[in-house]
């Protein structure tokens, strides 16, 4: 029996992904998944042809894909096919009865793009803990991958030491605890990822709408149980080994993934393209858009 969540009060189906601001839906082997993807197939004349034009943006560890509206938008006008989705258990994709480690969205990014017919390399976004799972991807399908990005990745040091995290290791304590809760905490944290507050209150209440739906805190719990918050350096260190140009990018004034951790980041990465966006916090592509998509389009369009 599923274990109740006081602010879980809707099922996930056909008629309440209606409420769906954008995106399409495809089925994929372990659930439904939410995305959306612009632009069409023709090619762009430079670089290695056509190649060059598919950026796929992983998020990260509970906003969903509404986080990048910057950085699709901006990509899609500059000419770019940009592909976002929500990670299984976040916006409207399915809340499967799974673990939620890193095979498993590993997993979910090759179906997507198998699904889509994504048969060309990409340029693969990660934010946060999508830096992560970007990074594992790359490592697993390195010929798939034309390029990397990685915001504000996590993995190099835990990220996972707050009282609140350390709760949700404890199995039915946890439960019981979030259920009477309710979403409220993670909330309240996320205005953390800034280091503008002005711009807090509005991603609040977008955030919050996935958190009606049944499933997401069960979701959250076992994302945090399977360590995907939890030091994974080791990925970075084999993915810097292999010849994958990469861009890192991170907010000077970072409190959900500290800047200290770059140091490590850039040992394992020994030929990253580093770039730091000042008087910043944990998401700069979208509380800096004009400082980083220029960034950003000026590293994917270089041959």
């Amino acid at each position: 029996m599923p274990f109740p969540y006081r602010d879980e009060t809707k099922e996930l189906n056909d008629e309440t992904r209606k409420a769906a601001a954008s995106g399409a839906f495809v089925q994929l082997p372990s659930g439904v998944t939410h995305y959306e993807l612009s632009g069409n197939d023709s090619p762009l004349h430079e670089g290695e042809g056509s190649g060059v034009r598919d950026v796929v943006l992983v998020h990260g560890f509970s906003v969903p894909y509404f986080i990048f509206d910057p950085t699709f938008n901006f990509l899609s006008h500059a000419g770019f096919r940009v592909l976002r989705y929500d990670l299984f258990g976040r916006g409207y994709s399915d809340r499967p009865h799974a673990r939620y480690n890193l095979d498993f969205f590993v997993r979910q990014l090759a179906d997507l793009l198998n699904a889509l017919r994504f048969t060309r390399r990409v340029n693969l976004v990660g934010l946060s803990m999508g830096g992560l799972v970007a990074s594992a991807f790359a490592l697993r399908h390195p010929e798939q991958i034309r390029k990397l990005v990685l915001i504000d990745p996590c993995g190099a040091k835990p990220t996972d030491t707050a009282w609140a995290v350390r709760l949700a290791r404890i199995p039915v304590l946890a439960e019981v605890a979030y259920g009477q809760i309710g979403s409220g905490k993670l909330v309240h944290g996320i205005a953390k990822d800034f280091f503008d507050p002005a711009l807090v209150e509005q991603f609040q209440r977008r955030y919050q709408t996935q958190m009606q739906y049944k499933g997401f805190m069960r979701a959250i719990l076992s994302t945090i149980r399977e360590g995907m918050l939890a030091s994974n350096l080791e990925i970075y260190r084999a993915l810097g080994k292999l010849d994958i140009p990469t861009l890192l990018l991170w907010g000077r004034n970072d409190k959900t993934v500290p800047f200290e951790h770059s140091a490590l980041l850039r040992e394992a990465l020994p030929k990253v393209d580093f770039q730091v966006i000042e008087n910043c916090g944990h998401i700069p592509h979208y509380e800096k858009p004009d400082e980083v998509n220029p960034i950003l389009l000026q590293f994917l369009r270089q041959v």
